[in-house]
């Protein structure tokens, strides 16, 4: 059966291999369980039910990529689209979490539409690479900066914004203190190619946070900074207080401010996807002669239904990870090692108490991690070429300093298509490039930041 359906012969695999690297995938990836809800807390959804939902998510997604692409891709809640989320949907703009997951099930649906109609392919064309990267680079500086708040390393200041936060407590050390170290050895091990970095480095410093006291100071009964639970095992949480709770009405009674948080929704997920499915499956040696990926609609109609999907959970819009490179490397191949990790997530909902337990000063640094990976697309920019190169930069400095992945990427599209019209290269740029442009434009003037 096995064969029939994931054809391991013609892929050259088998299904020891495939689970090899079903389990490679899952360790590397794992991190997402805690990180996840850490972040969309902040909204005020309930933090137990969140692990629950990320989990369920990260399961039903990468088994829909499997048993529809066979491809070996995982998929869960996506990094800096949770912070879009959190951050600038529900906490910038008052948007009720309510709201903002009936925002990521349209925005899933229009998704699925874009990529059954071919209007997917018209979108990738008309927004230059450079501008594509600016937006990664941008996000992942983003991200940065939310590890390092979240971890204590930087603080806000009336005089100069940001500076540096107490790196310790006297001769005691601080959550601070946990990040920076969480960091170095997530640095390390990954330059070492130690499979699941990240979660070692969460797993470690969660450890390490039992001796380190929330204040600093010592002192007898003072309270530790990871709390472990009396039990480490236990039945899933309830989903039920997420479950189901979108507010379907919101995007229609309040498309004056949504159509563009789901715009940057639908871009950031579609670059998001495709960029991963590429960049894993160049790995794994899936691309055709054209460098195409053969069964690229049906990997991203998996990704569309599962954001759809996942937002019925509650959680943020689900993608493909660049994690599952790591399975790939471990030897899989086809869509047999997806359900193996699919079934790891499931796994993992028995131990929510442990996952509960992680301390921010553990996340952090899977965060500040995350989004310096991001910055690796500076090296693609061609830096001679300033028509393009100068918007993109432009991107990727708004979305960190103005704290808004929309207003950085409306202010990318609007300059780019200036700078090319004014420099005599009105016709490089495409028809729906300029209509993209004109709808951010038109947004800004009416609706400010």
């Amino acid at each position: 059966m096995l064969e029939r359906y994931f054809h391991l012969k013609q892929n050259q695999t088998s299904p020891a291999r495939e689970v090899m690297g079903g389990l490679t995938t899952f360790a590397a990836m794992a991190y997402i369980l805690a990180v996840n809800p850490a972040i969309l807390k902040d909204t005020g959804m309930d933090h137990a039910a969140l692990v629950t939902a990320t989990a369920l998510a990260a399961a039903v997604g990468t088994a829909l990529m499997g048993l529809m692409s066979n491809y070996p891709i995982a998929q869960a809640p996506g990094m800096g689209i949770n912070v879009f989320f959190t951050y600038e949907i529900c906490l910038r703009m008052g948007v009720a979490w309510q709201g903002a997951l009936a925002m990521v099930f349209w925005n899933g649906v229009l998704f699925l539409i874009l990529t059954m109609t071919g209007l997917r392919s018209q979108i990738i064309r008309a927004i230059p690479d450079a501008l594509k990267i600016g937006m990664q680079v941008g996000i992942g500086l983003m991200i940065v900066l939310v590890g390092l708040k979240n971890g204590g390393v930087v603080v806000s200041d009336e005089t100069t914004l940001l500076r540096l936060g107490e790196i310790s407590e006297g001769w005691m050390p601080n959550s601070a203190t946990l990040t920076a170290l969480g960091l170095l050895l997530v640095v390390v091990l990954s330059i070492r190619k130690v499979p699941g970095a990240i979660l070692i480095g969460i797993v470690v410093v969660t450890m390490v946070g039992l001796r380190v006291p929330v204040g600093g100071t010592g002192g007898e009964g003072d309270a530790s900074l990871t709390q472990l639970p009396e039990l480490w095992v236990g039945l899933p949480a309830s989903l039920a207080p997420l479950f189901l709770e979108l507010d379907w009405s919101y995007p229609f009674t309040h498309w004056q401010v949504v159509w563009v948080p789901v715009l940057t929704l639908m871009f950031v997920d579609l670059f998001d996807s495709i960029g991963t499915l590429l960049g894993v499956a160049r790995r794994a040696g899936f691309l055709d002669e054209k460098g195409e990926l053969p069964r690229m609609d049906k990997a991203l109609a998996a990704d569309a239904t599962a954001t759809s999907l996942g937002a019925l959970l509650g959680t943020s819009p689900v993608t493909s990870y660049i994690e599952s490179a790591a399975g790939v490397e471990a030897g899989a191949r086809t869509g047999l090692a997806s359900l193996v990790t699919a079934g790891c997530f499931l796994l993992a909902l028995f131990f929510h108490p442990l996952i509960l337990s992680v301390p921010a000063a553990a996340t952090a640094p899977a965060l500040i991690w995350v989004g310096m990976m991001m910055l690796s697309g500076l090296q693609s920019i061609e830096w001679s070429d300033l028509r393009r190169t100068v918007p993109a930069v432009i991107t990727m400095i708004m979305i960190p300093f103005g704290f808004g992945i929309s207003n950085g990427i409306a202010f990318g599209c609007i300059s780019y298509c200036v700078v090319m019209a004014l420099t005599g290269e009105v016709r490089a740029v495409k028809k729906m490039m300029y209509g993209l442009a004109a709808i951010f434009a038109l947004k800004l003037i009416l609706l400010g930041v």
